[in-house]
């Protein structure tokens, strides 16, 4: 019997985003060499909102890409193949600060072949961490630099970040 708990309403996920929009602004110093990075699937919505958000705070448009990190992957024999998203990088991000932006953080493996994946394109000369959740259980030495909402979680259960763009409506909620 599966029991689901309302972590974020679709009012305080946009207050989480807000939030992280400051930190970053406050964090990146010249907004001019900032590039966002959505990794698929809901990473991409999730930049392109925080995105907005600073260009709402701050007057500045930020570039905003997509990155698929399908053949970066170590764990596709474990979580299966999936079709590849495209990846759109805007422009050189050579010298930049790249923001990562993700909706879950687990153990560490979707962000490590993310790196692995913009380093394809470009040395970047900063690269920064944004999680909406970050629920605990990392196998690997990576941290989230801005973190909407830290969640303990037990391994058996289940984190679900809902966008707008992709679901019909905006959310989080957890599956025990």
């Amino acid at each position: 019997m599966s029991n689901t708990v309302e972590i974020l309403s679709a009012q305080e996920l946009r207050r989480t985003v807000t939030r992280l929009a400051s930190q970053v602004i406050e964090n990146a110093g010249d907004l001019s060499q900032l590039v966002l990075l959505g990794i698929y699937t809901r990473g991409v919505p999730l930049a392109k909102i925080l995105a907005n958000q600073i260009e709402l705070l701050e007057q500045v448009k930020i570039p905003v890409g997509a990155l698929d990190i399908t053949f970066y992957r170590d764990d596709l024999n474990i979580t299966g193949m999936r079709t590849p998203a495209k990846t759109e990088i805007p422009g050189d991000i050579t010298g930049k600060i790249v923001v990562l932006v993700d909706d879950v953080i687990y153990k560490g493996r979707t962000v490590r072949a993310a790196l692995n994946a913009v380093l394809e394109y470009g040395r970047p000369e900063a690269i920064k961490l944004v999680v909406l959740v970050d629920r605990g259980h990392r196998e690997l030495p990576i941290h989230p630099d801005f973190t909407g909402k830290k969640l303990p979680t037990s391994r058996e259960e289940k984190v679900k970040v809902y966008v707008q763009d992709i679901d019909g409506r905006d959310g989080v909620e957890l599956f025990r």
